[in-house]
């Protein structure tokens, strides 16, 4: 560990492909300009967040052991010794717990800076439900980490009820933006190859195209309303031939979009007339802080934290996780009545603005951080 020059932070990812956990990620390191980053992706291939780092910073891409594999003593010995030199280490969500389990069991070893611990979700394997063989494992893992970090309600309970982790080493800080950025109004072609053209209304989403955003349901809910309004799913993945294909059985093929990936949401977001969502789990989706910046009314599950983040007001267009007719009523209700969409989307401009700025999360990490590397906040 170097306490003379900038501080040093290994960051371990599984893939730093464009999620929530990796555009957060990207989005500290700009804001600490005053450290030098390490990214490791576990797919070299699969790092698309390195578009949003600022080319300013210092930032490298270190060669390290394999992220996946059997926890055998060896491997875990090697993912250890990758780690030594650093000010502090970085892990984030399942697909780097052997990492972590390696800093639990070599730390002494190989004198590791402490490891914090980030948590943002599950993958599709764990959506509907938390597998005890990882629980177990999780709990071992993060014996010695200093501090886990979940951004919902929902994690935080997780973290302390079911993997039994101290309180005071469980952080719960909210995901946040630049909630100013997305009160710009944005241009009618701002989205390639897609043009919103005069009188059109538009129901937007921003998600990973993955089966647990449940795309299909979207284009069912979406399917009862009439022209002039039309679907835009910005993301990339692999459930893009099934959004489609329920787009053609719907018969609304027609008003069904999908422009791809949208590197700068702010851009975009405000072309939308209502933000949904239709996944069967989230945990602190920032697509809806986005959405409620961009002062829209969201339609979504009640899922995750998503309850609490929104405002009151948009309370009851929130439906049951995996009801169809109701996140299609919701749609209908908010898609008849432009005062009210208004009006929902102005207390939610409101909401994310007070709660939900990006500055106070980056001084939040920023006080955990260098609290940790035992050095003064710049």
């Amino acid at each position: 560990m170097n306490s003379a020059g900038p501080p040093r932070i290994l960051h371990i990812h599984s893939t730093f492909d464009s999620g929530g956990q990796e555009l957060r990620c990207a989005r500290l390191i700009n804001a600490f300009a005053d450290a030098e980053h390490a990214i490791v992706s576990g797919d070299p291939a699969r790092r698309s967040a390195a578009a949003a780092i600022d080319r300013a910073r210092k930032v490298t891409w270190p060669a390290f052991p394999p992220l996946a594999g059997k926890p055998l003593p060896g491997r875990l010995k090697r993912l250890a010794e990758a780690m030594a030199g650093y000010d502090l280490v970085c892990t984030y969500n399942w697909g780097a717990m052997d990492a972590a389990m390696a800093h639990t069991l070599f730390a002494d070893v190989y004198k590791l800076a402490p490891l914090v611990h980030h948590e943002g979700g599950f993958n599709e394997d764990e959506a509907l439900g938390l597998k005890r063989g990882r629980n177990l494992y999780r709990r071992i893992a993060l014996g010695r980490c200093a501090a886990l970090v979940v951004p919902s309600r929902t994690l935080e309970r997780i973290a302390l009820e079911t993997w039994q982790q101290p309180r005071l080493r469980v952080r719960l800080i909210p995901n946040g933006i630049d909630t100013r950025a997305f009160a710009r109004a944005p241009k009618r072609d701002a989205l390639p190859g897609l043009v919103k053209r005069r009188g059109e209304l538009w129901v937007g989403t921003m998600a990973g195209l993955r089966k647990a955003k449940d795309l299909p349901a979207l284009v069912s809910a979406f399917s009862s309303l009439p022209e002039p309004w039309q679907l835009v799913i910005a993301g990339e993945g692999p459930e893009r031939g099934a959004i489609l294909a329920a787009a053609e059985s719907h018969g609304v093929e027609d008003r069904v979009h999908l422009p791809g990936f949208v590197a700068q949401p702010a851009k975009v977001i405000g072309l939308f007339d209502i933000f949904a969502l239709s996944s069967l789990s989230e945990q602190f989706p920032i697509s809806v802080v986005e959405a409620m910046a961009a002062g829209l009314p969201v339609a979504a599950p009640r899922v995750g934290d998503i309850g609490v983040m929104v405002a009151s007001e948009n309370g009851p267009f929130l439906a049951p996780p995996g009801d169809r007719p109701a996140l299609a009523e919701a749609l209908t209700r908010l898609a008849g009545d432009p005062a009210l969409r208004k009006r929902i989307g102005e207390a939610n401009r409101a909401k994310a603005r007070g709660d939900y700025d990006e500055s106070t999360m980056i001084e939040r990490y920023r006080a955990l951080y260098w609290g940790l590397m035992g050095r003064p906040r710049p």
